[in-house]
């Protein structure tokens, strides 16, 4: 039976055997267990190749390759042919190469900087007191939710004859199909359902300040242009259940907490910068009448994705309904 080889295990360079245990010991770090035969999978020219390397190779491509498994035969026969190029290396002295010294110091470097973490961490486990805490946190600041309509316009003056006409008992939903510049005036403005943060400041306040089935008595000015809104609704946010973040909060606390380890390491430690500051770039004056123009502004309350706040993990919580 012919096997081929495996591009995302040639890939990996944790589980390099041989030609880094080699260099290891060369560098005075602590020398891999010797494998009995009884402890073997194959051997290589006498080399064995264990058990344990097999089982971890097998994880690691189920975490790799989200759940897909290979045969077990598959997986030895990658490692046999991995041996055989570090026997290779090895005979060819490349493993004394300076590149591939220097490769595999980054290699061993950084291995024992996620191991430092995992023994924190290990110590230091996040308590689900810690992560109830911090989901009671972010759930008490959910807020609510809206449910509006909008009459977009070029002009202030248009804006305040609409709201005139709207005192006078007009309907908003005619007026916005007939006068609305956005998108969704054909839809007789309808916004559909979202949270403040979805919406451009000025916008999202004049919502949050209205009454459900009120409109706004002043036009409200946004870098689209003039508003007349009416919120129709609002509602509280329902939380997800604990149980359905609480695995979402974990990682999240593990970080800070390997942060503020991290924090405390470099604030007892002696430190010395050698690196020259980067000078700063001098911005070269432009002509005014060379000045590129602002990009035009889309018809649109909606605030921009790239200004919402990159949260770090965020519990889910109802979308809003895009029309």
């Amino acid at each position: 039976m012919k096997l081929k080889l495996i591009p995302l295990i040639l890939a990996s360079s944790v589980l390099l055997p041989g030609c880094f245990e080699e260099k290891a010991k060369e560098a005075a770090a602590p020398a891999a267990p010797t494998v009995s035969k009884e402890d073997a999978v194959a051997s290589v020219n006498g080399t064995y190749i264990s058990k344990k390397t097999l089982e971890t190779l097998e994880k690691e491509i189920a975490e790799r390759s989200q759940g897909q498994t290979f045969p077990k035969e598959q997986l030895l026969e990658e490692l046999i042919q991995r041996e055989l190029l570090i026997q290779q290396a090895v005979q060819k002295q490349l493993d004394k190469s300076p590149e591939v010294i220097e490769r595999m110091a980054t290699v061993r470097n950084s291995l024992l900087s996620q191991a430092a973490l995992q023994d924190y961490l290990k110590a230091n486990p996040v308590t689900d007191e810690e992560i109830k805490a911090e989901y009671d946190s972010k759930m008490a600041n959910m807020g609510s939710e809206y449910k509006a309509r909008h009459i977009l316009v070029k002009t202030e003056d248009e804006a305040k004859k609409l709201i005139a006409e709207l005192e006078k008992g007009g309907d908003f939903t005619a007026l916005a199909k007939k006068h609305s510049i956005d998108p969704m005036g054909s839809e007789g403005g309808d916004l559909g359902w979202f949270t403040a943060d979805r919406m451009v400041p000025p916008f999202s306040e004049a919502v949050v300040a209205l009454e459900n089935g009120k409109f706004s008595k002043q036009p409200v000015q946004t870098q689209f242009g003039w508003h007349v809104i009416l919120r129709e609704e609002s509602r509280a946010l329902t939380p997800p259940p604990f149980d359905s973040v609480k695995e979402q909060i974990r990682p999240m606390l593990q970080r800070q907490k390997a942060q503020a380890m991290i924090e405390n390491l470099r604030k007892n430690a002696k430190v010395e910068v050698l690196l020259p500051p980067t000078p700063p770039k001098q911005e070269e004056a432009q002509p005014a009448d060379q000045a590129a123009p602002a990009p035009a502004a889309e018809a649109t309350p909606a605030e921009p994705a790239s200004a919402a706040p990159n949260a770090d993990v965020k519990p889910t919580e109802p979308a809003a309904t895009a029309k």
